[in-house]
């Protein structure tokens, strides 16, 4: 009977390092290929987004509806991976609202530009006073400034009637998301757990302009 070859230390630790490769090898594979369904879903929801917004208003106001379609999910995720939303990304969404609400009225253009300046400030102060008071009784942030510069946006795109209507649908798709990670998937989520608060305004503001639009239409 052969006796079995003694293998040395050298040799284990070559093919242990030999398998820690494959599994890194194994493990970027499979997060490249999660990560490029990812943008494909994401690809197509902004195709469908954009095509409902075409659908609902033909025209301008069609056309910049999907543009705002397109900036808001690319802010969703860009918040939801960063918690951060780019200053260029909110500068882009708010010039298509000024251009959004010269279109609407162009005959009083002027006017038109400034109600939605006035909504966007307005709603942007208030959220400006929500994040200083909560900082205040908690000691630490709770709402980023980009989340400050998106409630602009939101006022300049939406009326008055629609603007607590696209908050509160932000603010239960976040709860929800936060209850599902906890209960269902069963991540320890605590008190200090952030939340991408923009992750969710930003789909609600032109979930908002779609109500807006759907009124006005019919």
């Amino acid at each position: 009977m052969t006796e079995p070859v003694p293998v040395s230390a050298t040799t284990k630790w070559t093919r242990v390092r030999s398998l820690a490769r494959i599994g890194r090898g194994l493990a970027n594979r499979g997060l490249a290929n999660g990560a490029a369904r990812a943008y494909a879903i994401a690809g197509l929801v902004a195709a469908a987004a954009m095509v409902v917004s075409l659908a609902s208003a033909p025209g301008t106001i069609g056309l910049l509806g999907a543009g705002l379609a397109l900036v808001m999910l690319t802010i969703a995720l860009v918040d939801w991976r960063s918690f951060i939303i780019p200053d260029g990304l909110n500068l882009a969404a708010l010039a298509l609202a000024i251009m959004h609400a010269a279109a609407q009225v162009p005959e009083a253009m002027p006017w038109a530009i400034a109600m939605a300046i006035v909504r966007g400030a307005m709603l942007a102060l208030m959220f400006l006073a929500i994040r200083h008071g909560y900082a205040r009784m908690r000691g630490r942030q709770g709402l980023g400034l980009g989340d400050v510069k998106l409630a602009f946006v939101a006022g300049a795109w939406l009326d008055w009637l629609i603007i607590p209507i696209a908050i509160e649908l932000a603010a239960l798709a976040a709860l929800a998301v936060y209850v599902l990670r906890r209960r269902v998937l069963g991540y320890a989520l605590s008190r200090t757990s952030r939340m991408p608060f923009g992750a969710f305004l930003a789909p609600a503001i032109w979930l908002g302009w779609m109500l807006e639009t759907r009124w006005l239409v019919f």
